[in-house]
């Protein structure tokens, strides 16, 4: 595991090739910081640059990687009969470029993502697969940026998991919904609620994934429920996730499942 966003190739030979490829990315590297330039300087949003990259990518590969275990199949082996290790590749680098359209623009930014991702993915699939192959890829990985925003619904499983794991970068005042520094209101003292976030295998064979999420005080039930919980519906994912919130010293459950609120 050595890049620079420490993600687990494993055997995984064409991920550790596109991961070497992301390590060299000069053009690739900029535009993560030109989308937190939007973002950060300009927007007084939250981080979407290497860091959100680096979460994102490792929890969407850990969720996807659990579900194979499982038996569940992505879009990339059901639909064209692809390997379990090329579900990995899209998975990840659709993690690490989801976002990058905030270089752009905030609205609509996951279409100038899909756009900018297109040239990355030319040039970084070409010596790993065929033609035919690097087309596949390449539609598979652009549907998944496009739908990791609402309103566009996920239709692969490999799509549903980037989404639902851009909403777990929350931890310590990362919550996706943006915030004023500084200011005191909802969206601040939910998102700051936010201690911890761990996905784990669930006790239950008909939900595979388990989310916990430790916070100091109820209120960052708001950010869980207004983002991870509109993430989560219509994923695709619905039936596979189980979320647990743990509530300060009380150690308090309160279980999310199906569909959270209608």
């Amino acid at each position: 595991m050595s890049n620079i966003l420490s993600i687990p190739f494993k055997e995984n030979k064409k991920l550790k090739t596109i991961l070497d490829f992301v390590d060299g990315s000069i053009e690739l590297q900029t535009l993560w910081k030109c989308a937190n330039i939007q973002a950060i300087d300009r927007l007084g949003y939250n981080d979407h640059g290497p860091v959100h990259v680096k979460i994102v990518s490792n929890r969407a590969l850990k969720i996807l990687r659990m579900l194979l275990e499982k038996n569940i199949e992505p879009g990339v082996k059901s639909n064209y009969g692809m390997t379990l290790e090329d579900s990995e590749v899209v998975v990840v680098l659709a993690s690490i470029m989801h976002d990058l359209g905030m270089a752009v623009i905030r609205e609509g930014h996951e279409i100038f993502s899909a756009q900018l991702a297109k040239g990355i993915l030319e040039k970084c699939l070409k010596s790993v697969y065929t033609p035919e192959e690097e087309a596949i890829i390449t539609s598979e990985v652009l549907h998944a940026i496009v739908s990791h925003h609402i309103p566009a619904k996920p239709l692969t499983l490999e799509a549903g998991i980037v989404r639902i794991a851009d909403a777990l970068d929350m931890e310590q005042g990362r919550a996706r919904i943006p915030y004023e520094a500084g200011k005191i209101n909802i969206h601040s003292v939910s998102a700051l609620s936010i201690k911890k976030v761990d996905i784990l295998e669930g006790e239950d064979s008909n939900k595979p994934i388990k989310i916990i999420i430790e916070m100091s005080n109820p209120a960052g039930i708001f950010q869980v429920d207004s983002l991870l919980g509109t993430k989560i519906k219509d994923s695709g994912l619905e039936d596979y996730i189980r979320v647990e919130a743990i509530i300060g010293d009380e150690r308090k459950h309160i279980l999310f499942d199906k569909g959270f609120r209608d």
